[in-house]
């Protein structure tokens, strides 16, 4: 169907535009052909998802996301709205971790793709995942660790026993979460994973023998030992 489905890029990723009245059903196979038409286009590239013109639950955004990477190679980092403020947290995390010199020069590796339940990623060097980590999948690195995703699983920094290590994820709602011999404790009850229509990056860092979590701002990253 015309236009049932538009695809536009902004700055960060992909903007989609989903007709309102189609059947969930339809609008799933003209997603798919899309996507299908234009993956030569977007070859592998990794990208960000932000939906227009239709709301959608949770569940929804994964079948989407499951036919966007069935008929295309995209890696989609993750979804997020399109406001200005979400939109700016994201430049900045990807400014200060993703492309940040000194994480890169002290990444090591980088991990494309989604960990889940039962998967485990260890490493010696310091890590950035482009993709989510889901309840029950872990990342385990001696030094730092960025997740250009959503956090929803386990994760183990600073194993080598130095000083000013940190995690940083685009969404930070992790199961369990430590920084050298430090556990981060919380009195929230943590709510069921599920993939999110917008994001607020957050780093994870000791402060005082406590592991903190923080919203990412300028302020904050000037006053961190890295």
């Amino acid at each position: 169907m015309k236009n049932a489905v538009i695809i536009k890029s902004f700055p960060n990723g992909l903007s989609i535009f989903l007709d309102s009245e189609l059947p969930f059903s339809q609008l799933l196979n003209e997603i798919a052909l899309k996507f299908s038409e234009s993956a030569n286009f977007f070859k592998d590239a990794s990208m960000v998802l932000s939906f227009e013109g239709r709301e959608l639950s949770d569940q929804e955004e994964r079948q989407i996301v499951d036919t966007i990477s069935a008929n295309s190679r995209l890696n989609i980092v993750c979804i997020m709205g399109k406001d200005k403020e979400t939109e700016r947290n994201f430049v900045r995390a990807l400014q200060q971790f993703s492309f940040h010199q000194e994480v890169m020069d002290n990444a090591g590796q980088f991990y494309k793709g989604t960990l889940k339940d039962g998967q485990i990623l260890e490493t010696e060097n310091s890590i950035i995942v482009l993709g989510d980590v889901y309840p029950g999948a872990c990342i385990i690195s001696s030094k730092d660790i960025v997740v250009l995703g959503g956090l929803y699983g386990q994760a183990y920094a600073g194993g080598n026993g130095e000083d000013g290590h940190f995690v940083v994820a685009l969404e930070m709602s992790p199961e369990k979460l430590k920084i050298g011999d430090f556990k981060y404790k919380t009195s929230e009850k943590q709510s069921k994973w599920s993939i999110k229509p917008k994001i607020q990056p957050k780093i994870a860092f000791v402060n005082d023998a406590r592991v903190m979590i923080e919203p990412i701002t300028k302020e904050l990253l000037n006053d961190l030992p890295f």
